[in-house]
């Protein structure tokens, strides 16, 4: 029986991360200009990240029958937000911008997507800020270059860390340039675990994966072996890795503040890792970390242009409310939104709160919706950019009913 190669095993990699719907293999990166000196950032959490975890209802009994064994609320190391909501640990770092009012959450949000749970789709629809079935809706565009259609003055640009497709949030008719940053090809822990189940039944694939120097090699893209110039992507490998620069939430976030020093006003990224089918509490932790890492990057790099700055963090649908059989929470419905900045008025958790009792959950497993999480992003452009309601609601989120302002801007 044959060998499999470094390179046959990283063209495996490449093909299933490329098209992974959480892979950090493809890292899109997009901006824009605007006359303006107000800042957005959009930050996709790729996975389905889960809300009840990140800010967790302490205070509603259904979260700890739901989640025996969890750590939940202040008891479990979380620090204690109203009397009624708890933040993870992972994101302790962040407290000192919870008590500044440059922190707050959103819960029970999602997007139209219903039932289906598919992360493909999913973020699509995300991105795209629309829902099958509604007038004008399309995957061929995504809700920032709309936006960016309708501000006298702007126009978009996309960068992308690695690979050829653009950040599907940005395009669209408004003209655009690329741009590629040298970056190092890597794996993340949470992808080399899915590599490694997808083929387990392999048996070629399992006996290369397990040699621990190729494993090391995934991980942090040092790809260097005799057969790295076999083909174009083990040479697009090694130009990346000679680049010197590493692929990370922080990276991402601190070069996306350097441009938005410069002349973009709004930007946008991803950061996987949110897809916690088992052992979440070990993932969940670190994942929430280098979001962490990355916010408080976009801090320190915009300087005093952070006052005039909205962050916003969402994930295509939430999680179960109760646990499976391998420690973690499959995928579900509603979640929470993450939002930081000095445009911000933090402080506190906003949105109306469903309950968790067994009559209370959406399809009787899932956290229940009170509002669509366009709302939220498009109050936050009528804040930043004096967007009309009508604009939003007809061109920007086509057939999105904005409600009531849940007064989120300072």
């Amino acid at each position: 029986m044959p060998d499999l190669t470094r390179r046959d095993l990283l063209l495996r990699a490449t093909a299933l991360g490329c098209s992974a719907a959480a892979s950090p293999l493809i890292t899109p990166m997009a901006f824009a200009s605007a006359p303006t000196e107000n800042r957005l950032v959009v930050i996709i959490l790729r996975g389905a990240m889960d809300g009840l975890d990140l800010v967790q209802p302490y205070g509603d009994p259904g979260l700890g029958a739901a989640r025996a064994g969890f750590p939940i609320g202040p008891e479990g190391g979380a620090s204690d937000l109203d009397g009624f909501f708890a933040l993870h640990p992972g994101l302790s770092d962040l407290w000192p911008l919870w008590q500044a009012g440059d922190l707050g959450f959103a819960h029970a949000v999602s997007t139209p997507y219903r039932n289906q749970r598919s992360h493909f789709d999913g973020q699509d629809l995300l991105e795209a800020g629309t829902q099958a079935g509604t007038a004008g809706s399309s995957h061929e565009d995504g809700w920032l270059n709309r936006l960016v259609q309708t501000l006298p003055g702007a126009r978009r640009d996309t960068a992308l860390a690695v690979g050829t497709e653009e950040a599907l949030i940005l395009r669209g008719r408004a003209p655009s340039v690329a741009w590629s940053p040298a970056s190092r090809l890597a794996l993340s822990p949470a992808t080399a675990d899915l590599l490694s189940m997808v083929y387990h039944d392999d048996s070629l694939f399992r006996a290369a994966y397990d040699d621990a120097a190729f494993y090391s090699a995934l991980l942090h893209g040092d790809f260097s072996g005799p057969d790295a110039g076999e083909d174009g992507m083990m040479a697009m490998a090694e130009s990346l890795r000679d680049g010197g620069r590493t692929v990370t939430p922080r990276s991402l976030a601190g070069f996306a503040a350097e441009r938005l020093r410069a002349d973009a006003r709004i930007a946008s990224f991803s950061i996987g890792g949110w897809d916690t089918h088992r052992a979440q509490q070990q993932r969940m932790g670190g994942a929430l970390r280098r979001l962490a890492e990355a916010i408080s990057e976009l801090r320190a790099g915009l300087g005093r242009d952070w006052d005039r700055t909205m962050v916003m963090a969402m994930t295509e649908f939430g999680r179960t409310v109760r646990i499976n059989g391998s420690g973690g929470t499959d995928h579900g419905t509603g979640s929470a939104l993450i939002m930081a900045g000095g445009a911000l008025r933090g402080g506190q958790v906003f949105g109306d709160w469903p309950g968790l009792g067994e009559g209370d959950l959406f399809a009787g497993r899932d956290l229940m919706p009170t509002r669509d999480v366009r709302a939220y992003a498009a109050w936050a452009m009528a804040g930043l950019f004096g967007s009309e309601r009508a604009t939003l609601e007809e061109h920007v989120f086509p057939g999105l009913d904005l409600g009531d302002d849940p007064r989120i801007m300072a």
